[in-house]
């Protein structure tokens, strides 16, 4: 594990490698959070620097975006979409049957580091909804047991 010294080195070289973009902000939130597996708070004085904006204003995008993380993410990744078709078509009670068994609420990752649970507005699937996300591999007309099958599996 890095420390808060490393972090910000390295998050300084990032954001050197950004220097003459137009618009680098969210090029560098997304080299950092490559990087790390989050965006760090330790990186957050050279961000906002580089950016020109204050710190405040950089923990608006990062929390804005939902794509960007502060805390790092577990093992398996677990998006579950929220949008209207899919509610629609049963979403809610997948979403409280995943939660349930995973005994997650949103945006929290269990113990262990291993699942952490998003919600997601708009997987792009609304053809198949209910939609889901595990490790970046969709499913569609999701139920909790696709869902926790994929997650056991580490993938969709």
């Amino acid at each position: 594990m890095l420390d808060d010294q490393a972090i910000l080195s390295r998050a300084t070289e990032i954001v050197q490698a950004h220097q003459g973009v137009e618009g680098a902000l969210l090029p560098m939130l997304h080299a950092v959070q490559a990087e790390f597996g989050h965006v760090p708070q330790a990186a957050m004085p050279a961000l906002a620097d580089a950016a020109g904006v204050t710190r405040a204003e950089l923990h608006g995008v990062v929390s804005f975006y939902h794509d960007f993380r502060e805390v790092p993410a577990g093992q398996v990744m677990v998006r579950l979409c929220r949008a209207e078709a899919c509610q629609a078509m049963g979403g809610d009670r997948v979403a409280a049957q995943v939660q349930a068994r995973l005994g997650l609420d949103w945006h929290e990752t269990s113990a262990d580091g291993a699942v952490t649970l998003e919600p997601v507005f708009c997987l792009g699937l609304c053809a198949c909804a209910p939609a889901a996300q595990v490790n970046g591999r969709l499913i569609g007309r999701a139920d909790a047991a696709r869902v926790m099958a994929a997650v056991a599996g580490g993938q969709a």
